[in-house]
């Protein structure tokens, strides 16, 4: 089977960002929805249950028209941005982490800093996670379960 490059810039730092996780041995979700009207690019559940959200920002523009992200920093234990090379990282809070990143790969260029979950968000974000990802592989296997 062939696998083609996602078409969409984000898209394809998502990916890169998806890889550097999984080699952390983090499970990774893209397009999450942790409650209704936000999505993030990049929500990964750690092997000690740690949740980390990364947003991929592929342009000035896509950063500036954002309006959403502040909101996701309740959903996570860390919180990251994703940029390519390209990307004028001095626009970015230098109080997130920040990920270097292109279709192939990516890279931690600064940690972000811990912020524990409470239990009851933990477990939500968890359950909602685990969930998600259930569906999606269903999905997969069967896409027309009713049909």
């Amino acid at each position: 089977m062939e696998h083609t490059l996602p078409s969409l810039p984000g898209q394809r730092l998502a990916r890169g960002v998806a890889r550097l996780l999984r080699s952390m041995d983090h499970a990774v979700l893209t397009e999450f929805v942790p409650i209704r009207g936000l999505r993030v690019d990049v929500i990964s559940l750690g092997p000690k249950g740690e949740l980390w959200i990364v947003e991929c920002k592929s342009s000035r523009a896509d950063f500036s028209s954002d309006r959403k992200w502040q909101g996701y920093l309740e959903w996570c234990d860390r919180y990251f941005w994703a940029v390519d090379a390209d990307f004028p990282t001095d626009l970015l809070p230098a109080d997130h982490g920040l990920i270097l990143a292109d279709p192939y790969d990516a890279e931690i260029q600064r940690m972000a800093p811990e912020t524990r979950l409470a239990g009851a968000r933990r477990a939500k974000v968890t359950r909602d996670f685990a969930r998600a990802a259930a569906l999606r592989l269903q999905g997969s296997i069967d896409p027309q379960p009713f049909a």
